[in-house]
């Protein structure tokens, strides 16, 4: 009686796999014992890992990695001319008992060469190096932050109450007194004189949370404090400066890039974390090709950098539908069915920092005063669902419009946007006024004025 085999289809027969680890990588071309090695870490390790492939002729490579201990393995085996995937750990984990870093590398082979495993999505090198860029400004200004805390605890112990009459501390009224209390003055009235003429409150108020206990450690403590900030602003001014070059470079290199030209935005608020002496609109505006992203109501100049740094326009056109772009957002539900059921239809665990300014902006839609198609959708499903419901439906509708504009070159047409704000805000003066008039049955005569 013949045995029944079950066999499966070989996709990539000249096929390795890595498991990549801190102190050595553990490689496999085949499942026998001499088909594995294992390599350090230092670069000779990593050539000496790409030889012993090349002897083996291997076509593609599947690595599996936690951390960023894979890049510069990675970066080498590119240069060699392999194809080479990175895995999520989740998707390559072994039966329950055969856990070994051995057994690990043979398993993750062994699914490569059938092909059962996908790889992550990388940018491209121009993108990685904006990334770098940026994402160590954002922990910079995390940095400076958690500094702001702490200058406004030891202000509170001088029992400066600074921050109940300013509403920002290191803003231009709050650094001018904060550096004056520093070099060592104490009266409160020449203190709130240093009070910029936007200052909503009077020096009179300011005076009165300006009488110091005059503790010393306390003093120490906040100049030392007050230094780091100063120190770290220096730092976010330097990736501002290396942020715009590396912007410059991508787009030069583009003649498709650099012949397209838009008006600035007025109407867009900048925040004071926006890279400064950047024209982001611009340099959106040339990066997509043409694309105009900060026309979606909501989209910041933070919102727009962040799409450039984390994708690009390249990383975008890689996925073949919005559906794709928004499950790896991890903005999609993730529906679990079992027995023709639905038994979960959660948004999946997981966040990427395009996700968390996409949910930034829609949280931004939801705060708009004036009727909009996507505020209107969030308030929606906010009656429906909740808040944070609301914040996900709409930071998925928004990746959705932003790979149609890329990818397909749909224009983003809002009649009821910020094009039209002013002559709404206008038409709204003109009707108020002609409420008092019928109320008081005044003339335009009387006021002085028309309001046609």
């Amino acid at each position: 009686m013949e045995q029944d085999v079950i066999s499966m289809e070989v996709i990539n027969p000249k096929a390795a796999g890595i498991d990549v680890g801190s102190r050595s990588h553990w490689a496999a071309v085949g499942q026998s014992e001499q088909d594995i090695q294992e390599y350090g870490v230092f670069n000779e390790d990593l050539f000496a890992l790409a030889d012993w492939f090349d002897q083996r002729g291997v076509k593609t490579i599947a690595m599996e990695s936690t951390g960023t201990y894979w890049q510069s393995l990675y970066a080498v085996l590119l240069s060699r001319g392999f194809q080479v995937i990175l895995c999520n750990g989740k998707f390559t984990k072994n039966i329950k008992g055969k856990k070994t870093d051995v057994k690990d590398c043979q398993w993750i082979q062994k699914l490569h060469s059938l092909g059962l495993l996908s790889g992550s999505f990388l940018p491209d090198g121009e993108t990685e190096q904006l990334r770098t860029y940026c994402r160590h400004r954002t922990n910079l200004i995390h940095s400076s932050a958690s500094t702001s805390k702490k200058m406004q605890k030891y202000l509170r112990l001088l029992n400066l109450r600074l921050d109940v009459v300013v509403k920002d501390v290191c803003g231009l009224t709050g650094l001018a007194i904060i550096q004056a209390i520093c070099n060592g003055e104490k009266d409160p009235q020449k203190l709130a004189s240093l009070r910029h003429g936007n200052c909503r409150k009077s020096e009179e108020e300011i005076a009165k949370a300006l009488h110091s206990n005059n503790r010393e450690d306390y003093l120490f403590a906040l100049k030392q404090e007050l230094d780091t900030y100063r120190y770290l602003q220096d730092k976010i001014a330097q990736c501002d400066v290396e942020i715009e070059k590396k912007l410059n470079e991508i787009i030069g290199k583009d003649d498709n890039k650099k012949q397209h030209y838009i008006d600035p935005k007025v109407h867009k608020r900048v925040n004071k974390n926006t890279p400064k002496n950047i024209d982001l609109n611009l340099r959106s505006y040339q990066m997509f090709e043409g694309t105009d992203l900060l026309a979606i109501e909501g989209m910041s100049y933070s919102t727009v950098l962040a799409l450039m740094s984390e994708v690009g326009i390249d990383g975008i056109r890689k996925f073949s539908t919005a559906k794709h772009f928004t499950s790896w957002l991890r903005l999609a539900p993730n529906n679990k069915v079992s027995g023709g059921k639905v038994l979960s239809s959660r948004v999946p665990k997981g966040s990427n920092r395009l996700k968390i300014a996409l949910r930034n902006a829609a949280n931004a839609i939801g705060n708009l005063k004036e009727s909009t198609p996507l505020r209107d959708f969030f308030h929606r499903i906010n009656f429906r669902k909740g808040r944070v419901s609301a914040i996900s439906a709409t930071a998925r509708k928004l990746a959705v419009i932003i790979w149609n504009m890329v990818v397909k070159g749909t224009p983003y047409i809002n009649l009821e946007g910020y094009l039209f704000l002013d002559q709404k805000r206008k038409l709204g003066l003109v009707k108020r006024i002609k409420k008092q008039i019928d109320k008081f049955d005044l003339t335009d005569k009387d006021l002085g004025f028309s309001t046609h």
